[in-house]
């Protein structure tokens, strides 16, 4: 007989913690599961005919992969956190920003909404400081 543990959290309430964690975005299953279709249409970009035909028509490539509405507009809005949001898996996304000739650390940045020179400056000191705002909840 299986008996309930008192001091095991359900698995609803823990991945609900992930969700609270400001600036990021924890790529669980669902998100995996969610983003399958766009993170398939970034690999295939590895291809250069493929990234040739992305380059000629983006609306028309996009338009050949099941993604939703919603994830095909951030596509083309070039909305990377509103893509990691959708399913998008960072290094997946890295093929998109590749092929616009962007690097990553030129893509990232427009994530935070820092410049290139600030956002690299913020790295070379060791990143974001622990400090401040550890939960979406208690900010409110």
């Amino acid at each position: 007989m299986i008996t309930e543990n008192p001091d095991r959290q359900d698995i609803h309430e823990y991945l609900a913690e992930f969700e609270d964690i400001p600036g990021t975005r924890v790529y669980t299953a669902a998100r995996a599961r969610r983003g399958y279709h766009l993170n398939q249409f970034a690999m295939s970009l590895m291809k250069a005919e493929n990234r040739e035909r992305w380059k000629a028509d983006e609306r028309a490539y996009l338009a050949d992969w099941p993604m939703s509405d919603e994830q095909k507009q951030a596509v083309l809005d070039r909305d990377y956190n509103r893509l990691l949001d959708l399913g998008g898996n960072i290094y997946f996304m890295a093929k998109v920003f590749s092929t616009d000739g962007l690097s990553f650390v030129q893509a990232v940045s427009t994530m935070t909404g820092m410049s290139v020179e600030a956002y690299q400056a913020m790295m070379m000191a060791g990143g974001r400081s622990p400090e401040g705002v550890r939960s979406i909840r208690e900010k409110r």
